[in-house]
């Protein structure tokens, strides 16, 4: 990636891609708790008519890289500018993050643009 000069919207898509490939990895759950009751046996019957489990896509081990590569990125910004990132690469609607950050929509766009040229220009200095 040296020949690649990043724009803030290259940083946008990165970010989104990182918030997908979040949701897609699994939750952390407790260990050390189990269940003394014996599984359920189902008949042919039952099982034909349960609701299909939709099937789960687990990320790759490249996009788990580029997920880490993101959480690089936004040390180089504060902390509301994280947030306000991090809600747009979730694709949270304006009107929420307005209400959140006190204030209107261009100036909540402005705020994002500036965080995501900030992270671009690192990049490209690098």
């Amino acid at each position: 990636m040296v020949d690649h000069i990043w724009t803030a919207d290259d940083v946008a898509d990165h970010f989104e891609e990182a918030f997908r490939t979040l949701r897609k990895l699994p939750s952390v759950k407790a260990r050390g708790y189990i269940s003394a009751w014996p599984d359920i046996m189902r008949s042919a019957r039952e099982i034909a008519a349960m609701e299909p489990v939709p099937m789960r896509v687990w990320p790759s081990a490249a996009a788990i890289t580029r997920l880490e590569q993101t959480y690089d990125w936004v040390l180089w910004i504060d902390e509301a500018e994280r947030r306000l990132v991090w809600s747009r690469a979730g694709r949270v609607p304006w009107k929420q993050i307005c209400w959140e950050l006190g204030c209107d929509r261009t100036t909540a766009w402005r705020k994002h643009k500036l965080a995501l040229t900030k992270i671009a220009a690192r990049l490209n200095a690098d």
